[in-house]
């Protein structure tokens, strides 16, 4: 059975869809070795985060913050999954219109308290995202698929 990496996001504009979307294309590299699983957050649940081996957040910032459906789905699995997902490696794709750094802080924070590995540093792509940050959601994407394949996270 391949490791699974779930992709967690949520979108407004469109930009955050776009760095999740660099993001698979280079986790798609290895698709022979490990399963995508895309997801709304507001459709993702305890079932698709127990069955993960690793996740990829992406979120817009609003009003400073993660976005209200990552954090529905962080409040929605947090209590269930607790003790259970220790050592869960994760990264985070922020698309923001001031600096990220609140919703970066807020997610790091609840990661923390789940027991996840941050195994990337996170991606803010500030308005809209450069070539080079979709390249940096690519090599983020192909990062998490080759740890997940080789077993090292």
């Amino acid at each position: 059975m391949k490791p699974r990496l779930l992709i967690v996001y949520s979108t407004q504009t469109g930009r955050t869809r776009q760095l999740v979307d660099a993001a698979i294309e280079g986790a798609s590299e290895l698709a022979d070795e490990v399963e995508i699983e895309l997801r709304l957050a507001l459709e993702t649940g305890v079932d698709d985060l127990m069955a993960c081996a690793g996740l990829l957040i992406g979120t817009p910032e609003n009003f400073g913050y993660m976005s209200g459906a990552v954090k529905d789905f962080l409040d929605r699995t947090y209590y269930p999954c607790e003790g259970k997902r220790i050592g869960l490696p994760y990264a985070l794709l922020v698309s923001a219109g001031n600096d990220g750094s609140g919703a970066v802080r807020a997610i790091e924070r609840i990661a923390t308290g789940y027991g996840w590995n941050a195994v990337a540093a996170p991606l803010v792509a500030i308005g809209e995202p450069t070539e080079a940050q979709l390249a940096q959601a690519r090599e983020i994407g192909q990062l998490m698929a080759a740890g997940l394949s080789c077993g090292i996270f």
